[in-house]
């Protein structure tokens, strides 16, 4: 099987394990019937906007082209910094992007990966940002109506909390098993400031993720595709958008959105 196009980030979907399936051009690889086997993917050298298609030297954001990384809504500052979205009062690159995105109920939760954090998405984003993160477990803190205050809110947790993954130790299955999140979360409630209290979630479901790995590094050497343009090797697993290669290699399949690349398995 030999397949070209542009590289997007997986699609996931929460089964037992994580199901993954790789766009690529018209075309999409069902990813977890390729581990255990050979993967060869191929840079051909050529990389292209994933919002406007125009062919690009560089990448900007995980697979914009300039002039859409310096204008597009889905490039806004606050896709890193959800308290910096002004979208709830009227303003944003796009307006009506805005409403549709980001004038949206959204949640912060907390979620083992490495260790405890706190994190922010979309509700309509759920289970896939918390699978993008490699997170093992997760449970909602609290339900907000827009994105900015639940920035705000994440914010004012990370006095206590990280909003990082230590990714090294999330791809070599370094997790917090010690961890009772369900006790950790009736800790973090109290810890939540008083002008956010009337949003905290009753939800006590403790969603839980396997991914589909047969066996996690002991180190971990991250693949950069712009100095090592072939990767090849036998598939272990993935987690997160990571794939995970039997001589201890990981590559994020998410970052080189935009790529075109050759797959071959």
């Amino acid at each position: 099987m030999q397949i070209t196009g542009d590289l997007r980030k997986m699609r996931a979907t929460l089964e037992s394990p994580v199901q993954y399936e790789l766009p690529l051009g018209e075309d999409a690889l069902h990813m977890n019937d390729l581990i255990g086997k050979s993967f060869s993917l191929n840079w051909i050298g050529e990389i292209y906007c994933k919002r406007c298609g125009r062919k690009t030297k560089k990448s900007f954001l995980q697979g914009f082209c300039f002039p859409c990384f310096r204008d597009a809504p889905e490039a806004s500052p606050c896709i890193i910094h959800p308290e910096q979205c002004e979208g709830h009062l009227g303003k944003g690159r796009d307006v009506e992007w805005e409403k549709a995105n980001h004038v949206q109920p959204h949640v912060v939760y907390l979620a083992l990966t490495s260790g405890v954090k706190v994190g922010v998405t979309r509700s309509t984003q759920i289970p896939t940002r918390w699978i993008d993160q490699g997170a093992w477990q997760v449970m909602v803190l609290a339900d907000l109506p827009y994105r900015q205050l639940a920035g705000a809110l994440e914010v004012a947790m990370k006095e206590h909390l990280t909003d990082k993954t230590a990714w090294q130790r999330m791809l070599k299955n370094q997790m917090a098993t010690d961890v009772d999140l369900r006790a950790e979360k009736k800790r973090v409630t109290a810890l939540v400031p008083e002008e956010f209290q009337s949003y905290l979630s009753d939800n006590e479901e403790l969603t839980e993720i396997i991914y589909p790995v047969t066996k996690y590094p002991t180190k971990v050497k991250s693949l950069n595709l712009d100095k090592t343009p072939e990767v090849n090797g036998k598939l272990l697993g993935i987690r997160g958008q990571y794939l995970m290669f039997e001589d201890n290699t990981v590559i994020n399949i998410r970052k080189y959105a935009g790529y075109r690349v050759t797959i071959s398995a």
